[in-house]
């Protein structure tokens, strides 16, 4: 018997973040999306990158990267290949920049703070999770940096998240898995902040191109599911 297609749908897939998932990590969290999970980890290191040390600020970056079978079939180790994917390089800048919007370099002082995004089982909307889930890693990263009395306050200056969204079948659908994202005539990825600005939108027209009213519903569908995303990670961090 074949398997039954998933039906589009404009709502968000059930979330769960379970934070502290690592013990050697500054911050971690397991973040679930429907069946896509991804392990972030977040390591405080008191040094800058050369190119940035004469600023005196600190820096936030990110590296984002898939178990060999976190998909239907295996995949060869980037590492056992000796080069990072040209996908990988895209999402790990995307993760970084996403994070980087929300942060105030000065109040972080002089150290960096890497993301490590590990997708453990991927269903579509990866690199969103991994936005999600690397800025509750990173918050908590900080509120560590906060107890040890390293910073005087948080340099967060508010939350980050991201959703995918598009049309499938001729319908809207918010929070794409692997699927619907494969017979999407659109497909987009939003990054927002919690006061509702832009950080990244990222949409392609798969079969045909899409309008200006498609559009708008696409950010308006974007823009509900982030702000539920974004309860999702406050309720987390308390």
């Amino acid at each position: 018997m074949a398997a039954k297609k998933s039906s589009p749908r404009c709502e968000l897939r059930a979330i769960k973040i379970r934070p502290d998932v690592n013990r050697y990590a500054e911050g971690s969290c397991l973040i679930e999306m429907g069946h896509t999970q991804v392990l972030c980890l977040a390591t405080v290191e008191e040094k800058l990158p050369k190119w940035r040390e004469a600023l005196a600020q600190g820096w936030v970056t990110a590296e984002y990267a898939m178990l060999p079978r976190a998909t239907h079939t295996r995949s060869d180790r980037e590492s056992v290949k000796g080069k990072v994917s040209g996908r990988s390089q895209e999402i790990s800048r995307l993760v970084g920049r996403a994070l980087r919007s929300v942060v105030d370099f000065s109040a972080l002082g002089s150290r960096t703070v890497t993301l490590d995004c590990e997708v453990l089982q991927a269903d579509g909307g990866t690199r969103c999770a991994a936005i999600n889930g690397g800025f509750v890693a990173l918050a908590l990263a900080l509120k560590q940096l906060r107890r040890k009395g390293l910073i005087k306050s948080s340099p967060l200056k508010q939350e980050v998240a991201a959703v995918s969204v598009g049309f499938v079948a001729g319908k809207p659908c918010l929070d794409l898995n692997y699927e619907q994202d494969s017979n999407a005539e659109v497909d987009m990825n939003v990054v927002m902040t919690s006061d509702g600005r832009f950080v990244e939108i990222q949409g392609t027209a798969e079969q045909k191109p899409f309008s200006e009213k498609q559009m708008a519903e696409m950010i308006k569908n974007a823009t509900q599911g982030i702000r539920q995303i974004i309860q999702i990670q406050k309720k987390t961090l308390k």
